[in-house]
């Protein structure tokens, strides 16, 4: 063995027995900025565990063609890390992943981050107040806090469609896009119509023979006001921030307004979607493809989307919309329920990804050996959707009821990852074992959550949503103003935590003892 292999192995050796501050998990906007904070902070015994080769999280594997973001590009940023430079009001994913890679770099967190490493596994010792974390790659780390920011779109849905897997063509998720393949002269399928199938279908209609657009429900769609950013404007954001802080600021309020419709007034949403319809009458001029589809639930129920060339890409004469459910899939035919036969070359899912029925993205066993997955079987819950009973030291980011409808997830991310931060110090600061949340303080949270729920349009808008279990139970949006989430994690209330300190009757027995051996062998 040669002396840098053995100096390496030695190293790594040392780091797994070395008990970090925090392990991280996810290189998204949430792991990053949970990463940041605590660079900021001074603590620098952190590690962060990223199953792919890159950072970006959701916008590292969204690379269909096509891929935007829906929220303005001066939101959807962190708000300590403007960036003067989108070139767009709503960025493309390719300038979300290279601004996300220029946050990573700029604060130093690359050398932190195991590329290339799950987490499969976290177990906490009650009686270190450590959790045992174990790696896809098989590396363990040994950590006092476990920050999860995998979020809540990292796991792709595929649908129960029977025969599925027999099919013989090209298959992947929109998540999983492979770019090798050539869509030239080929009958395409895309399967939904969300957020994603959106951008897809205009994207790469001009490249096929022949696409079928499987829908189950019309989504509403509205107009997306995109438009270039002059390069006047990015020149005066760069000389004078504050021009860029008020534009953000405007487009703030803009958007916090619309959880009035959300949540505290759902029938304004019906005066909404008269210009929806309005705006489906001006674009689609085929009666019977208007009337396919036109949504029957209320606008706002699932999620409103935006664009400005899904319309005219339908009503291509290459692009077929097709209403009638699936059947089953053959090698290369998808059957509908009519009995028609449609072939296929390839087959696109763009079924968006497990939401609502949030299960623990590794195992993760806590308090006695409870199980994550056992204690979620009937909904996730959380407090502040951060902090979970019976799992001491463990923060989810973008946990359970904290997506939006209305506004920018990061405003969200930013207010969990200053909440988890104040946790995390009070155990340095006041040397505490573990906090646990009680479980009473976590139920009247969640009971209040559900309660708010109860009269949004979310749940009272006629259509059944990835926002939804199949219970019914909405696990995953937060039913108020974001300004309001940012009031309640602002500090935290230890009085709502079971406080565990590390036994000093203990330590003080260990020096008495070592005292007493000294001096015993002095007088021997």
């Amino acid at each position: 063995m040669t002396r840098k292999l053995k100096e390496a192995r030695d190293k790594t050796k040392t780091s797994e027995n070395q008990v970090l501050d925090v392990l991280i998990v996810g290189t998204g906007f949430a792991g990053l900025c949970m990463g940041i904070r605590l660079k900021q902070a001074g603590i620098d015994s952190f590690v962060i565990l990223e199953q792919a080769n890159e950072v970006g999280g959701t916008w590292r594997d969204n690379r269909y063609p096509g891929a935007a973001c829906d929220v303005q590009s001066h939101l959807y940023s962190f708000s300590f890390e403007r960036n003067p430079n989108w070139s767009k009001m709503y960025a493309v994913q390719s300038e979300i992943l290279e601004y996300l890679n220029r946050c990573t770099d700029k604060y130093g967190l690359r050398s932190h981050i195991h590329f290339n490493s799950s987490a499969s596994s976290a177990v906490f010792d009650e009686r270190l107040g450590i959790w045992n974390v174990t790696a896809g790659d098989g590396r363990s780390y040994k950590t006092k806090s476990v920050v999860n920011g995998s979020g809540g779109l990292s796991r792709p849905a595929l649908p129960e469609i029977p025969g599925l897997k027999k099919f013989k063509g090209k298959m992947f998720h929109s998540a999983r896009w492979d770019h090798s393949y050539d869509f030239k002269n080929k009958t395409v399928a895309v399967i939904g119509t969300g957020a994603s199938a959106i951008q897809i279908v205009p994207a790469i209609q001009p490249m096929v023979k022949k696409l079928n657009l499987f829908q189950r429900t019309a989504p509403w769609i509205i107009a997306k006001p995109d438009r270039k950013i002059s390069g006047v404007e990015r020149w005066l954001f760069r000389i004078f921030p504050p021009a860029q802080w008020l534009f953000r600021f405007a487009i703030y309020w803009i958007l916090e307004f619309r959880v009035i419709g959300f949540t505290i007034h759902p029938k304004l949403m019906k005066v909404f979607e008269v210009f929806a319809k309005a705006y489906i009458q001006r674009r689609v001029q085929d009666p019977i493809l208007r009337k396919k589809i036109t949504p029957n639930f209320t606008i706002g129920c699932k999620r409103v989307l935006l664009s400005n060339d899904y319309y005219g890409a339908l009503q291509k004469q290459n692009v077929t919309v097709i209403t009638n459910g699936i059947l089953e899939i053959r090698e290369n035919v998808i059957v509908t329920k009519d009995g028609i036969e449609h072939p296929v070359d390839a087959l696109i899912l763009a079924t968006g990804f497990q939401a609502a029925e949030s299960m623990a993205p590794f195992v993760v066993k806590g308090l006695g050996g409870l199980d994550l997955n056992e204690v979620w079987k009937n909904g996730a819950e959380a407090y502040l959707g951060t902090t979970v009973s019976g799992f001491p030291n463990l923060y989810l980011i973008v946990g359970p009821n904290t997506g939006l409808g209305h506004s920018s997830i990061v405003l969200m991310i930013e207010s969990q990852v200053n909440y988890a931060m104040q946790c995390i110090l009070s155990l340095r600061k006041k040397g505490l074992k573990f906090i646990n949340v009680l479980k009473e303080v976590q139920d009247q949270y969640n009971k209040n959550i559900q309660t708010r729920l109860e009269k949004s349009i979310w749940n009272t808008g006629g259509c059944v949503s990835w926002y939804r279990t199949t219970t019914g139970k909405n696990t995953t949006l937060w039913p108020g103003f974001t300004f309001e989430f940012r009031l309640k994690t602002k500090s935290v209330n230890l009085s709502h935590y079971e406080i565990v300190k590390f036994e000093d009757s203990v330590e003080s027995i260990g020096l008495v003892s070592r005292i007493v051996v000294l001096v015993l062998g002095i007088f021997r």
